[in-house]
């Protein structure tokens, strides 16, 4: 599992250590880190070493002297290496070690901001050192101007040294211009607003480098399951298993206008090992979902006499069937864990349960937090997706599953996960039908279990927010094997998910323990 923490929390975990003097020795292990994951990235794109040109671009805090340490490390290797300074002074330590190592320093000015962009643009490897995790708001200036001109002809290799600068550590949003990272070197622990959108946009891929602190974390601001975590969470039927221990699942989803959502949810929910699903719907959409799916026991009633562990309830649903909308409101009330997509989640009453897991995609979100006095339209929503979905969780008092390039789940205690195991040719229609049903099935089969979860140090009270990661990293990672680099339809995603499921599960007999995540590069 990997663990990721706010930029104040890696603060307070250094701040014994460089009471005690050991600050440098800090700076030293993040800048040897740095140096290291630079000289395997060139090696990994078959780029030569010796020679190669470097440019760090530097502020004056300690951000900019891991930079400046990193560089001299570089220099070392037989590399080019200029530093442009962006303010009036740097780490002196820092920038005495790279002056020796033979390093190169320009003074960045408004006047030629153009020129080191060129030069920069023409260097091996761009190396983002100008903010920290620290730094309060974006880059301005000439600064602002330097890494304006490079995000619109981007390096060779731009590498950014703990976070890409402008970039929030807590929340993953951004201020001014921001240079895109292809390898964000990460010091101590992932920042949670690397694994969270727009964050996650500019960090490319993220490395962890260990400094020392790991053991003085506390509990993590977000987290990402991994495949070894889903492989211990991962039901799998015992020996003398049946249809109803092993889970059943009640839908109600589909319309007239929308039949095709029905049958895609309970294909989703099939194929990720539920027992049984029940439906409850319109017969039109029964006779689709008989037709495609013969395993669904389609019926007429209510919720009350419908018995199942778990409801998935909304999918293509337009709000045009009172009696449809009836079993929405009904399967909330119930008691039961739900998952409430798309339809369902104008009909809710505003405050639910934490079992109750609403799935909504960014403009969703965005009407959902209006109706509840919160003024944030879609784009305010994308543009801070993790505090989005907090605002949401808090209000709503439900678990809330944010679809997007990065999906994050949100649970009322203020836990979090953020899954990113896809594609993006999951952004098609049907997908998120799938996902419902991915939940919906996993809802069924191990909402109950809380021993499963605590094995793996998730608290009980919390499973709802992991089983929605583990169903959006399953739905993900189905995906994007569906896919394998070409279209992709929602049909084919919940064909994959057996397979993936399989594949995934071979890891139980094959592992040696959950490692803590923030010891693990992130790829």
């Amino acid at each position: 599992m990997i663990s990721a923490y706010t930029g104040t929390q890696i603060r307070e975990a250094e701040k014994p250590l460089v009471d005690s003097g050991m600050g440098a020795v800090l700076m030293q292990r993040a800048a040897y880190g740095l140096a290291n994951a630079v000289v395997s990235e060139l090696r990994a794109r078959g780029r030569r070493l010796y020679g190669a040109g470097v440019v760090v671009l530097t502020g004056k805090g300690n951000n900019g002297g891991d930079g400046l340490f990193a560089a001299a490390h570089l220099a070392g290797r037989g590399m080019r290496t200029t530093a442009v300074l962006a303010a009036d002074s740097a780490h002196a330590e820092a920038l005495a070690a790279f002056e020796r190592a033979g390093g190169r320093v320009i003074h960045l000015t408004e006047a030629n901001a153009g020129d080191l962009a060129g030069q920069a643009g023409r260097a091996d490897v761009v190396i983002d050192a100008l903010l920290g995790t620290g730094a309060q708001g974006g880059l301005r200036g000439s600064a602002g101007a330097l890494v304006s001109l490079l995000a619109a002809q981007p390096p060779r290799l731009a590498v950014a040294c703990d976070v890409p600068s402008g970039l929030n550590s807590d929340t993953g949003e951004t201020a001014g211009p921001v240079l895109r990272a292809d390898l964000t070197v990460t010091f101590g622990a992932a920042k949670a607003g690397l694994l969270a959108d727009p964050g996650a946009d500019f960090a490319g891929a993220v490395r962890v480098v260990p400094i020392g602190i790991e053991d003085r974390l506390p509990w993590p601001a977000l987290r990402r399951l991994e495949a070894p975590d889903l492989a211990t969470l991962l039901p799998n039927p015992e020996r003398r298993s049946h249809k109803y221990s092993r889970g059943v699942l009640g839908v109600v989803a589909g319309s007239s206008a929308y039949p095709g959502a029905a049958v895609l949810a309970c294909r989703g929910a099939l194929a990720a090992g539920v027992g049984m699903v029940r439906y409850l719907g319109p017969p039109d959409v029964a006779d689709l979902i008989r037709q495609s799916c013969p395993e669904v026991v389609c019926s007429t009633g209510t919720v009350a006499d419908t018995h199942v562990q778990a409801w998935l309830v909304g999918s293509g649903m337009d709000g045009s069937d009172d009696e449809q909308m009836q079993h929405v409101r009904d399967a909330a009330d119930s008691g039961l864990p739900t998952v409430a997509d798309a339809g369902a989640i104008p009909a809710l009453p505003d405050v639910l349960a934490p079992q109750v897991v609403l799935t909504p995609h960014a403009g969703e979100l965005a009407t959902l937090l209006q109706r509840l006095g919160a003024g944030l339209d879609r784009g305010a929503v994308e543009a801070a997706t993790l505090s989005a979905a907090r605002q949401a969780a808090g209000l709503t008092e439900a678990t809330v599953l944010l679809k997007g390039a990065t999906t994050l789940v949100a649970s009322p205690y203020q836990d979090f996960y953020s899954q990113s195991d896809g594609t993006p040719w999951l952004a098609t229609a049907g997908s998120g039908d799938v996902l419902a049903g991915v939940i919906g099935a996993l809802l069924a089969q191990v909402g109950p279990d809380v021993g499963r979860f605590r094995a793996v140090g998730i608290d009980p009270d919390e499973r709802w927010a992991a089983i929605a990661a583990m169903a959006a990293s399953l739905h993900a990672r189905a995906g994007a094997a569906a896919a394998d680099g070409a279209p992709l339809t929602a049909g084919r995603i919940a064909d994959a998910l057996p397979r993936i499921w399989g594949k995934v599960s071979t890891l139980s007999n094959q592992r040696t323990g959950h490692r803590n995540s923030h010891r693990q590069p992130l790829r």
